[in-house]
């Protein structure tokens, strides 16, 4: 016989939430677990003893943690998805009668936390894991990815007067001219605040933009400017800076970084930077955090796991000091050995192929602050050479420039070609890779 269910909604039932949630399910599992009852003590600072109740603190994060679950980004929506899940519900501590917190209220208390109490419940969520044995602790991946902000580029403006850059270096030099004409009546020449070849440059890149229009009738002469994170900014979003990746276009973004521990995938450390700034500058950083959060839990790292963007010799002595093994690809320019030159480590001089010595002359800092060391050959050596023509046709002699960190280059290319090496590349690709793929997809 075919059934045929009615409802008819009842005024008062016996239900009891607990029974409905199956003893397998996460969230009952979670509850059981996580205790975040430390967050009382941590917050109490933050309410002032008077008014009405705040959101509990508890339930505040583990909305957060229900949202990063769901892959949901919208307080609204994850207040309306939370109210229609008897688990979830059970996980926060409400009944099904209950009415959960307004949206607006999860964003200002998201705001009213600092961020060091999410640095707390960071740290504690990682020694549970810690105590659970996911974490080794010996051998962390590091990776990082550009994280798009809330913000556009159309809404970019100049840190100077909101006009073209040709503009106002035209008004710049009108200002000059004027002020010189007070110091000095006599002279008519200007006084440019910036050094010519900066100008030619910017002036050169803006005519190239408008004669590569492409037929475009928008693409106005105004607009043909050279964006750039020292000339502009977003109003809306300070912090975000303007940042590429190969192969796609230029937005505003932040640069976040993270590290995970292989055993199983565990979240070691994770921050965000300025999307301007190159991965190599911010391992330092993530190396101490990271040794910080493991020597807390009884936990050393020996070994390091990262992509050639970390390439840096500062980077390898750095953790050679802290006897940290770094398992990082050198830069794809970096040549071990000169062909035809020789080197003479106890002497420290190269020799050319006529066996003519080139030493060690001294040191030079580039702009960016890279110290080198240059080797030159004798003008003289140089001079009566025959293979001049073909060795040095244009300079008085011939020069080598190598790095400061030449040895610390060398250990890393060494270990970049053993065996070893090519397994904990295949190591980190499997590790870090995925979790920061799950957490820039989702």
């Amino acid at each position: 016989m075919q059934g045929r269910k009615d409802y008819t909604e009842k005024l008062f039932t016996s239900f009891q939430l607990s029974s409905r949630v199956p003893k397998e399910n996460l969230y009952r599992k979670l509850r059981e677990t996580l205790d975040l009852s430390f967050l009382y003590k941590d917050t109490k600072e933050l309410y002032s003893k008077t008014g009405n109740p705040s959101i509990d603190p508890v339930v505040f994060f583990k909305l957060l943690l229900t949202g990063y679950l769901e892959n949901i980004t919208s307080d609204r929506k994850l207040v309306e998805h939370c109210s229609m899940r008897m688990d979830v519900l059970y996980f926060l501590g409400f009944d099904i009668d209950e009415e959960l917190p307004w949206h607006s209220t999860i964003s200002r208390t998201r705001q009213l936390y600092p961020a060091s109490l999410f640095e707390t419940l960071f740290n504690k969520v990682f020694t549970l894991c810690v105590n659970s044995g996911m974490v080794s602790g010996h051998t962390q991946a590091v990776d990082s990815a550009p994280v798009k902000a809330n913000a556009s580029m159309e809404s970019v403006v100049l840190k100077t007067p909101a006009n073209s850059i040709d503009n106002h270096l035209k008004k710049v030099v009108e200002e000059n001219q004027e002020v010189k004409k007070k110091i000095d009546p006599t002279s008519s020449e200007a006084h440019i605040t910036a050094p010519e070849h900066q100008l030619r440059r910017i002036k050169k890149h803006h005519q190239n933009l408008r004669d590569n229009r492409g037929g475009r009738p928008s693409a106005t002469d105004e607009k043909a400017q050279l964006f750039s994170n020292k000339t502009h900014y977003n109003p809306h979003d300070p912090d975000a800076r303007i940042s590429v990746k190969p192969g796609k276009a230029r937005k505003l973004n932040y640069h976040c970084s993270m590290a995970v521990d292989t055993a199983e995938g565990v979240i070691s450390h994770i921050q965000a930077d300025f999307a301007d700034g190159r991965d190599s500058q911010y391992l330092p950083s993530i190396g101490m955090q990271v040794q910080n959060r493991l020597k807390k839990n009884e936990l050393s790292m020996t070994d390091l796991l990262a992509d050639a963007g970390y390439s840096n010799g500062f980077n390898y002595k750095f953790l050679e000091q802290r006897n940290v093994t770094g398992w990082i690809p050198v830069f794809g320019m970096y040549k071990p050995e000169i062909k035809g030159f020789p080197y003479n480590k106890e002497k420290d001089k190269y020799s050319c192929p006529m066996n003519k010595p080139i030493p060690f002359t001294g040191f030079h800092t580039n702009k960016d602050g890279t110290v080198l060391k240059n080797y030159y050959a004798a003008s003289k050596d140089c001079k009566v050479c025959p293979m001049k023509s073909t060795c040095v046709p244009n300079i008085p002699c011939k020069k080598i420039t190598r790095t400061v960190y030449d040895e610390q280059y060398l250990r890393a290319y060494g270990r970049q070609k053993s065996k070893r090496g090519k397994q904990m590349k295949k190591l980190r690709q499997s590790t870090v890779e995925p979790v920061f793929g799950s957490l820039t997809q989702y």
